[in-house]
């Protein structure tokens, strides 16, 4: 078992590490790639070290599986070099999202979409994860006729250069900026670039790929995102209206009950989810549930998850675990 990392220095190259290590995944060879400026540079990883490799190295040595972590031209450029030689590639950038003939997979809802034949599989955008893993257990049971969401998400999710911007702005030193305007004390509703219909890329990717997560293009979804100056992970306000009505204490249970989520609701000892308490964990964590009180069949969630992790890393790792159980990597 050969398994290959694209992307190994950056933020969510660093964080599947971490997963790697915590879930033990087996392999036999491990192969860490980034950029030619990287190249031989050690990486420690389970008490060994290994030497950042080029990308061509990669694609020769053949890995059985190639998780990316590199933006949306590096994997357009090299995943099918990859695939073509038989690896599957697990991409986590937006270029292969919403291409027909490729899988967008959230392990727990959709995995069974993955065959044998299909060599890039590419990982949803992180704040779509951790919405459709909060909808789809209530989807199924409901139906979803309307969602509309609104996301406040951690610096993170730029990568590095950000996390560098916010915590020199707290200091008050100068240094080098990736977003238009300063971050801390601040709220920008701009994440990606801005549309021909005045939505930004990051908002029609939550409409985009949440129908083809849950497989229906009929549900109507109104998207707006915010970056905010938090570390830990994205938070998401989501009011869904379905088609038959619910009564509150079954949707607190089917969440308690779906895999990968955690409820935490008990507002009157003021317990609720938090990126702050979500950083580092695997959860997707839902709380304030409560009717929308201004029309029928419709819902309120709070949902938070750690952007690294679930909303990339792990689903990333646990879609090449799927694959591994069923036998689809040869």
């Amino acid at each position: 078992m050969r398994l290959a990392i694209i992307g190994a220095t950056g933020l969510v190259g660093q964080e599947l590490l971490k997963v790697l290590e915590e879930r033990n995944f087996l392999f036999d060879e491990l192969l860490l790639v980034a950029s030619n400026k990287n190249v031989g540079k050690p990486i420690a990883f389970k008490g060994k070290s290994y030497s950042i490799i080029s990308m061509e190295q990669a694609v020769q040595s053949v890995p059985d599986i190639a998780i990316f972590s590199a933006g949306g031209s590096t994997s357009l450029e090299w995943a099918p070099k990859f695939a073509e030689k038989g690896t599957v590639v697990i991409d986590n950038s937006s270029a292969w999202r919403m291409d027909p003939s490729k899988k967008l997979i959230v392990p727990e809802i959709n995995g069974d979409a993955i065959g044998p034949n299909d060599k890039i599989i590419a990982n949803p955008n992180c704040s779509t994860i951790q919405m459709v893993i909060a909808l789809a257990p209530l989807h199924k049971a409901y139906g979803l006729k309307r969602i509309v969401v609104s996301t406040y998400q951690s610096v993170t999710g730029t990568g590095k250069d950000a996390v560098e911007q916010l915590m020199n702005e707290r200091k008050g030193v100068e240094g080098k900026r990736v977003y238009p305007y300063q971050i801390d004390f601040n709220a920008l509703p701009h994440i990606d670039v801005f549309q021909d219909n005045g939505y930004t890329k990051e908002e029609m990717k939550m409409v985009n790929e949440t129908r083809k997560i849950l497989r229906d293009d009929s549900i109507g979804i109104t998207s707006t995102t915010v970056r905010i100056p938090t570390i830990g992970g994205h938070s998401e306000a989501v009011n869904a209206e379905f088609h038959n009505e619910f009564e509150l204490s079954d949707i607190k249970n089917i969440l308690a009950a779906a895999p990968g989520v955690i409820v935490q609701d008990e507002v009157e000892k003021n317990i609720y989810p938090m990126p702050i308490h979500a950083h580092g964990k695997d959860d997707v964590f839902v709380g304030r549930i409560r009717r929308d009180e201004s029309q029928p069949k419709t819902l309120n969630l709070w949902v938070v998850a750690d952007n690294l992790r679930k909303g990339a890393a792990t689903n990333a790792v646990q879609i090449a675990e799927y694959m591994l159980k069923k036998g689809l990597v040869q």
